[in-house]
């Protein structure tokens, strides 16, 4: 039995809590918009910490630093510092952040795909509530 075979046993965790829990823990550590947007921007290549704030947009210093610091953790993102003065840091993404580069680069996709469809559907969900 292949991997692919068994993915639907692995995904739906049946009768593993520990298994799932795990997966959880996971899919939280890199599924905030946050990881995303960083592991995404970084897909262009490495970036000292303020190109790669205004890259990402409204994000303050202190998440984007709390989300390098868990990614660096987590190994999808190195940090080098340059010892000059001051000091020059970049971060990249290491040969997990660039696989993990994949299924983010889908989402996107996906998520540009398809949202007109979703506006869409808000606006019938709101319409819906303001009537009833």
């Amino acid at each position: 039995m292949s991997a692919l075979d068994n993915l639907g046993e692995t995904a739906s965790c049946q009768g593993d809590t520990a298994h799932c829990e795990h997966i959880s823990r996971l899919l939280a550590r890199i599924s905030d918009k946050w990881t995303l947007l960083v592991v995404r921007m970084l897909g262009h290549g490495p970036r000292r910490f303020n190109a790669l704030r205004r890259d990402v947009g409204e994000i303050s210093q202190k998440v984007l630093a709390s989300t390098l610091r868990d990614l660096e953790e987590n190994g999808f993102v190195s940090r080098t510092v340059t010892p000059t003065t001051p000091p020059q840091v970049e971060y990249a993404l290491t040969d997990l952040g660039r696989d993990f580069l994949t299924p983010v680069k889908a989402l996107a996709e996906w998520v540009v795909a398809n949202s007109a469809r979703m506006d869409i559907a808000r606006n019938s969900y709101a319409e819906r509530r303001a009537v009833g």
